[in-house]
């Protein structure tokens, strides 16, 4: 009784499940729901009027076919317009492209524990994280020095980093202050 009454309304079931599954895509989204939605809301829209002009076995065939043709649709679409990735972002990755990645301190980072935001971190942009060497005040810009396969992110505080440009710099400030120093001797 109840198949026959779902059987019946096939095409108004079917548009009612699609529209669940698309509202159920906003509040989860991941294209978990999306094609399969559009295509029971599209089969549904086509079923309606058709299900008073024709029934039985042509009328559940004519409403797979829509479901298969909307599903293959909606599905290129989605995938050429990259809805979800943006570019190779959809992409995984493996850990050692976080390399040289900055993010934040959440959590006051030390050399066993802690928390970081990456800028660039992705869906999940939370990382478990230690410093190099000391402690690292919550809202410290860091830097990743070694990704540590993914799950642990070993990271610097941008206070400490030096690069070759910053022992050049260095270099030439005590070198100018030795000569002042030595000017002032002379004098």
């Amino acid at each position: 009784m109840v198949l026959d009454a779902i059987l019946g309304n096939l095409p108004l079931v079917m548009l009612l499940a699609g529209t669940a599954l698309v509202i159920a895509e906003a509040f989860a989204p991941g294209a978990h729901f999306f094609v399969v939605g559009v295509a029971l809301f599209a089969a549904g829209l086509v079923g309606i009027p058709l299900a008073g002009v024709v029934s039985g076995a042509v009328l559940y065939a004519t409403l797979a076919m829509v479901v298969l043709a909307a599903a293959a649709a909606t599905l290129y679409v989605y995938r050429q317009m990259d809805i979800m990735g943006g570019g190779n972002k959809g992409k995984t990755s493996d850990s050692s492209s976080l390399r040289g990645k900055t993010g934040r301190v959440t959590k006051r980072v030390t050399p066993t524990e802690g928390e970081v935001k990456l800028a660039e971190g992705g869906f999940n942009p939370y990382f478990k994280a230690r410093s190099v060497d000391g402690e690292i005040a919550e809202g410290e810009e860091v830097l990743v020095v070694d990704p540590g396969g993914g799950n642990v992110l070993t990271v610097e505080s941008f206070a400490n980093v030096t690069d070759d440009i910053d022992r050049e710099l260095e270099a030439d400030r005590r070198e100018t202050a030795e000569k002042e120093r030595e000017a002032s001797a002379d004098s």
